[in-house]
This record gives C-alpha cells, sequence and structure tokens, in this order.
C-alpha cells in the first residue's frame, strides 16, 4: 500500500510540474494566437502526440496492455470532451484578461471544484482537515478575484479561470471513472475530439488560424502540458481517487506562479502576497489530510 501510494504521488507531481508549463507559456503565445484557436491546439498537441507514443510503442513492441473503452463508458467519455473543451477556452480567456501569476495561482481552485463534486455526485468522503484546505482555498481564490474589495468588483479574468477551473472539477471526476482504462487512449480521444471542436468553434467566430511557429509551440507545449500530463494525472488517480490526486496536483499552480513571475518580471501587489500566503496554507492542509474518513 505505501509503494503504491508513493508511486500515485510521484505521477500526480509529475503531471503537475508539465502542467505549470501551461500558464505562462500560453500567456506568451496568445499575442500572435486567438484564445479559442489556442484552445484548439494545446489539445491537437495533447492528442497527436500522444497518438504518435502510443505508434512508437506498438513499432517497439512495448505498448502496454490496458482495458480499452467500451460503450458503457460513452456517457463519461462524452462528458469529459464536453467540459475539456469549455474549460480551456475559459481558461485562455482568462489568461489574456489578467496576469499570469494570478491564473496560475487560481488554478489550484479546482481541487475545490473537484473535492467538492466528488462529495457531493459520487459520494466521495471528505475528511474534516480537507474542508478546511478548501476553505482556504477559496478564501485566497476570493481575493485573487477582487479587484475592489471597496465596491465588491471582481476581475473578469479571474472568474474565467474560476469557471474552467470548475469545469476541469467535473471532468476529473468523469476522467476518474475511466481511470482504469488506457491513459493513452483516453488522451488521444480528449486531445483530437476536444481540439476538433475547439477549433470548430474558432473558425465559427471568425478566429484567423495563427501562423506556423506559433502553431508548431502551441502544438509542442499541448504535448507537453495537456498530454503527459494528463496521462500521468490518470495513473496517478488509478493510486490515490480523484480527491487526493487533486490535493497533490495543487503544486503546479505555485510552480506557474514562480514562472509567471520570472518570465513577465510582475512585483506582486501586497494583496496577491496574501492571497498567496493563504493558498499555501490551504494547499498544505489539503496535501496532509488524512485519507477521508
Amino acid at each position: 500500500m505505501h509503494n503504491r501510494n508513493a508511486r500515485g504521488v510521484a505521477f500526480a507531481v509529475l503531471a503537475a510540474t508539465f502542467y505549470a508549463l501551461n500558464s505562462p507559456l500560453s500567456k506568451l503565445l496568445l499575442r500572435s494566437v486567438s484564445t479559442t484557436m489556442m484552445a484548439a491546439f494545446l489539445y491537437l498537441g495533447a492528442g497527436l502526440g500522444m497518438l504518435l507514443l502510443r505508434g512508437v510503442q506498438r513499432a517497439s513492441g512495448h505498448a502496454p496492455h490496458e482495458r480499452r473503452l467500451t460503450r458503457s463508458d460513452l456517457p463519461y467519455t462524452a462528458g469529459m470532451v464536453a467540459l475539456d473543451i469549455a474549460a480551456p477556452i475559459a481558461l485562455m480567456a482568462g489568461i489574456s484578461r489578467t496576469s499570469a501569476a494570478n491564473a496560475s495561482l487560481l488554478n489550484n481552485f479546482e481541487i475545490v471544484a473537484t473535492a467538492l463534486l466528488a462529495w457531493a455526485i459520487f459520494g466521495e468522503a471528505i475528511s474534516r482537515k480537507l474542508w478546511l484546505g478548501i476553505a482556504l482555498v477559496t478564501l485566497s481564490s476570493l481575493l485573487l478575484c477582487a479587484q475592489d474589495v471597496q465596491s465588491l468588483s471582481f476581475s473578469a479574468g479571474s472568474l474565467f479561470v474560476l469557471l474552467a477551473c470548475t469545469c476541469w472539477g467535473l471532468e476529473n471526476n468523469c476522467t476518474r471513472k475511466l481511470s482504469d482504462k488506457d491513459p493513452l487512449e483516453i488522451v488521444v480521444i480528449k486531445g483530437v475530439c476536444c481540439g476538433l471542436g475547439s477549433l470548430g468553434i474558432a473558425l465559427t467566430l471568425g478566429e484567423p488560424l495563427p501562423a506556423l511557429v506559433p502553431m508548431l509551440l502551441a502544438l509542442g507545449l499541448g504535448f507537453v502540458a495537456y498530454g503527459l500530463s494528463i496521462a500521468l494525472y490518470i495513473y496517478a488517480q488509478r493510486e490515490l481517487g480523484a480527491a487526493k490526486t487533486s490535493a497533490y496536483y495543487a503544486v503546479a499552480p505555485f510552480i506557474g506562479t514562480a514562472l509567471s513571475l520570472l518570465i513577465f518580471r510582475e512585483m506582486p501587489t501586497p494583496g496577491f502576497l496574501l492571497a498567496l500566503l493563504v493558498m499555501l496554507a490551504g494547499t498544505y492542509v489539503v496535501t496532509r489530510a488524512e485519507n477521508p474518513v
């Protein structure tokens, strides 16, 4: 049991490290790629990259024996795809309207969404310590969203990021129902279907196709930040469950925040620093929580 738990934690942290690249590097690419088009190529990069990886595995005779998706998995697969079309579009809209550091840190709200939806819909237990962590993460997210506390106005960009996190929280629980199936197959379906869906939306909205170099960079970022990250996340869910995997995955926003501050040379405001401290406390409580009781 100890080895299984340690393996799950390692998968979750590695997945988080890869995903942490998303916000700061997407912020850079959004200078030359429109928001919905960016979401499309991120997922297409994930799907096509993992499809190529599976081809290499089969050619070398090292393809793992995994259970394939079946017709009974269709409801969760369809939900996963629909939510994965909505979430990255909302995230790119948020990143384009707020700082990369702010968007990165807000990604931790996915812990709250995943845990609460796992509890409310799927009956997954949540310990008292995990409830405390959820409360602290929510408080930090509210601090990050607030533009003017006196007038109670909120950042549109931050709200888009929270919408993305909520979509991914529900999607995480859909994916958990498929976590005993082939992770590469799941990522290929996610990437290709969600990428084509987002591309169709972008073209319908009249967004132009990006130039070749930004397109290739977006595809490469998608392969690492979405493709490899999602596959590792699914492996982690097999060992830890949806709520605990999301908790360990919570290191991603802090890595992303540090990268954002370095890349964009952003000076954090006192409000941001306060939210960061609260988020650190909440994340610590969540990751130190005992198994749900």
